[in-house]
């Protein structure tokens, strides 16, 4: 598990609306301390159906983790992920796989260390590592195995304006 203290949690970012900040305010709670409350919990405080709710936990748990920010957070809610319990058994090649499968474009290989990082952490509990810290092993996985034949063509860069 991690620190559950608030203050020791880093800066946490989350798509709130005008009138979910105004509720968190009312509170006396910040955005940072959602991380630590369950989807009812932050269902009762912010008076919001449970889907948001769940969106907004799972996007806050996953920041909990070193190195991951809000857009590769939103990226495993994409894929259907809201926990880190919900990713334990997965693997970080098949997910950044399924997750270029479904976005129709190939990904930078950071993210695909970022899939090996959160995996890992669901599987093992050990929250010492960062990203890049997985970068020697997807190279030497990618080495060996390559990547699938139904990948997509299309890269990630081709498609920003």
């Amino acid at each position: 598990m991690f620190d559950t203290n608030p203050k020791s949690l880093p800066n946490i970012k989350l798509p709130l609306t005008l009138e979910e900040k105004k509720k968190l305010r009312q509170k006396k709670l910040r955005i940072r301390d959602l991380a630590t409350c369950t989807v009812a919990q932050i269902e009762l405080f912010l008076e919001i159906p449970t889907e948001r709710a769940q969106l907004l936990a799972g996007l806050a748990e996953f920041q909990t983790i070193p190195s991951v920010g809000i857009k590769f957070a939103e990226d495993l809610v994409f894929l259907g992920y809201y926990s880190i319990e919900s990713l334990k058994g997965q693997q970080g090649h098949t997910l950044v796989e399924e997750y270029e499968r479904q976005k129709g474009f190939w990904t930078d290989s950071c993210v695909e260390d970022q899939f090996r990082l959160i995996t890992h952490v669901a599987n093992t509990g050990d929250r010492s590592r960062q990203w890049f810290d997985f970068t020697e092993e997807r190279k030497a996985y990618r080495a060996k195995f390559g990547y699938p034949a139904d990948r997509p063509k299309t890269s990630w860069w081709s498609l920003r304006d």
